[in-house]
């Protein structure tokens, strides 16, 4: 049974280890690295072939779906997606319902402002006030008590590679440390292995992954 496994974030990457959702007796498994991260070119955090934002949609990244089911021959597939992945598994299969066999979705996240404000602005500071400090940290004193999401998205939008950067590093790094009840280092916060070979150049993962996911955030999901 053909199946495509849509990664969490947006911005997370693919990698190898989703693979292991599925008996490879059983599925065809596709995994693929939406727009700008993971091993997609352009690759967001690229200086040679920069990756344009504004074709980074929800409904570019449907489209992308089609098109890579097309070019492998697939009729029907599961559509298997977690975190950010369910959303756009939803996306897609009220696009092509023709085309989705089942659905498959786990850690439900749809972009609505309540999950992005509890998330990213406060309401989970209860629960990590520790980690909280850290995730403040590259936020200017006077914007601290305003729009977070907003705030960071001004800081990965500067032009300014250092201040890119570093706000980066903060905004994965609340992410992976507080995806789970308890810590586990050798994850990442989408389940893959700290040792999968598109993270470990972390500069290059943290900056793809907190400019694609605040960029959505900042639109709505594009919903």
């Amino acid at each position: 049974k053909p199946v495509i496994f849509l990664h969490g974030g947006p911005g997370g990457g693919g990698g190898t280890e989703r693979r292991r959702f599925f008996d490879p007796q059983a599925y065809r498994i596709v995994v693929i690295d939406q727009r700008g991260c993971g091993l997609s070119t352009p690759h967001i955090a690229s200086a040679q072939t920069p990756a344009d934002m504004a074709t980074n949609t929800t409904w570019n990244l449907v489209d992308d779906c089609e098109r890579v089911r097309t070019a492998l021959g697939i009729d029907t597939w599961q559509v298997f997606g977690g975190s950010w992945g369910s959303c756009l598994a939803l996306a897609y299969a009220e696009t092509h319902p023709e085309a989705v066999s089942e659905l498959v979705l786990r850690g439900i996240f749809l972009l609505r402002r309540s999950e992005i404000d509890w998330y990213y602005n406060g309401g989970a500071a209860h629960i990590y006030p520790d980690l909280w400090e850290s995730y403040l940290e590259p936020i200017p004193v006077d914007e601290r008590d305003g729009d977070l999401v907003a705030a960071y998205h001004r800081l990965l939008t500067s032009g300014d590679a250092a201040t890119a950067r570093a706000a980066a590093r903060a905004w994965t790094g609340w992410e992976q440390a507080t995806s789970y009840l308890l810590p586990r280092p050798d994850e990442e916060s989408d389940g893959s292995s700290a040792d999968d070979p598109q993270k470990k150049d972390t500069d290059r993962f943290d900056l793809a992954f907190a400019s694609i996911e605040n960029h959505y955030f900042v639109n709505h999901g594009f919903l």
